[in-house]
């Protein structure tokens, strides 16, 4: 069983006296069922696992309304071997997307107050305002995500002291020693490849190699195509299709800014908003989207019709390449001109994993521009993802002038890069497998 961070969440979830029901969200394949089994295995007496997507004899059981009597009798009606007991059961509503009136029934569960109540899915093809609207102040919701760099860590066998560590020496400006910095750099060259869906993490880390992994990750890709075919509908589907395939072309240019008016003839933005936001939901891509203005505060700051499309998993975009760059990739680490994609992929996914929304920058003389910037508590932190050594003019002007009208809520930057610890006085310079920090870093 494979160490998760929503098992901590899930602990303290069930320590609160007056808990709420509980959604789970994320992307398919990423842990939520296990995670959750695992967990009620530990906590209750009774489960009631219900999986919307095998069993859908239960889809009926809300027929009756959403009184919680009557939803127990149905589903005993189903299987009179379940036992209800309060206090010591949980309920769990499985692939929640096939059955919205799960989410409805959660006031109910919550004001009857005897029986614990979790619901998973990844919320494709239905409207999660909707659902908020009809539980609102009545549930929880946590977004899992695929494996994060200290996850893959604890399966690799390392512990929270040498992670506690890690954190210790960026925040004491103190390099790693070379030893060190070179194992953490092997292993997370493996994490860019492997990705962090937990199937194929647990085969790689059993049998301690590549064998088998690219077609699991090839069936994932496929399988959220057929999810797309599924849930989606009319020319939606298409659209979404449309924007989901061409994501690693538009991360293999320069700018790598996603651009609706070149995936199809015609396509205009506001007719892509909903294929967008459709796979962002679904917790299938990243949405990076571009700052108006490098000043506080960031979100209601940016433009929505500029933006860059990261896979969630950045196994699973290098996955989407071509064969010979999978093999490239595997035997010679050599990156080419995907290496800056996959790098500032990789970050995005760790930002966007730490509960940051994600944005970059870019003047519109295009002079100025800086691939993320996230906040501490009183000022933008511009993040640059460096490839080859060196820092951008952006990177030093913005750190530099920060003194300046232009850059006022500046105070320093940060650069990722194949590099040890430091910094020069404007910027720190971290290594990438650092990334997974840098909120804690930042809440120093």
């Amino acid at each position: 069983m494979l160490r998760r961070k929503i098992d901590k969440y899930l602990q303290e979830w069930k320590n609160q006296e007056d808990r709420l029901p509980l959604i789970v969200k994320g992307a398919r394949q990423i842990g939520k069922t296990m995670s959750v089994i695992s967990f009620a295995k530990e906590n209750y007496e009774h489960i009631i696992n219900i999986d919307f997507a095998l069993e859908h004899q239960y889809a009926d059981i809300f027929d009756n309304g959403f009184d919680v009597d009557k939803i127990v009798r149905n589903i005993t009606a189903h299987n009179p071997d379940l036992v209800f007991e309060p206090n010591k059961t949980l309920i769990f509503f499985d692939e929640l997307q096939r059955c919205p009136s799960a989410a409805t029934s959660l006031k109910s569960f919550k004001i009857d107050g005897r029986y614990d109540v979790i619901c998973s899915g990844s919320l494709m093809g239905i409207y999660y305002e909707e659902i908020e609207a009809n539980s609102v102040g009545y549930k929880e919701d946590y977004n899992m995500y695929s494996m994060d760099f200290e996850e893959f860590l604890w399966a690799k066998g390392y512990d929270d002291t040498f992670i506690n560590n890690i954190l210790s020496d960026m925040i004491n400006v103190t390099p790693l020693p070379n030893a060190v910095y070179d194992e953490l750099m092997d292993i997370f060259q493996e994490y860019l490849i492997v990705g962090g869906m937990p199937a194929i993490v647990n085969r790689f880390i059993k049998q301690n190699n590549y064998s088998g992994l690219l077609k699991m990750q090839q069936q994932l890709l496929f399988d959220y195509e057929e999810d797309i075919t599924k849930y989606a509908s009319g020319v939606d589907k298409t659209r979404i299709l449309n924007v989901y395939r061409r994501i690693p072309v538009f991360l293999g240019k320069d700018n790598k800014k996603f651009q609706i008016s070149k995936i199809a003839r015609g396509a205009r933005n506001r007719e892509y908003v909903g294929a967008v936001e459709w796979l962002s939901n679904a917790g299938i891509v990243n949405v990076c989207y571009c700052m108006i203005d490098p000043c506080l505060p960031l979100k209601g700051n940016y433009n929505p019709d500029n933006y860059k499309l990261y896979f969630g998993d950045t196994g699973l975009l290098i996955a989407s390449l071509d064969d010979e760059s999978q093999k490239d990739l595997r035997d010679n680490k050599n990156y080419n001109t995907y290496k800056g994609a996959i790098y500032e992929s990789v970050v995005a996914e760790m930002i966007r994993k730490q509960g940051y929304p994600v944005y970059f920058y870019k003047n519109e003389k295009s002079t100025v521009e800086m691939d993320f910037m996230l906040r501490d508590s009183d000022s933008i932190v511009p993040i640059e993802v460096k490839s080859k050594d060196g820092a951008t003019a952006s990177l030093r002007a913005m750190t530099k002038d920060n003194k300046k009208d232009k850059y006022l809520d500046i105070k320093y930057g940060i650069k990722l890069a194949d590099k040890n610890i430091g910094f020069n006085g404007q910027f720190y310079t971290f290594p990438y497998f650092t990334g997974f920090l840098l909120r804690r870093f930042l809440g120093r």
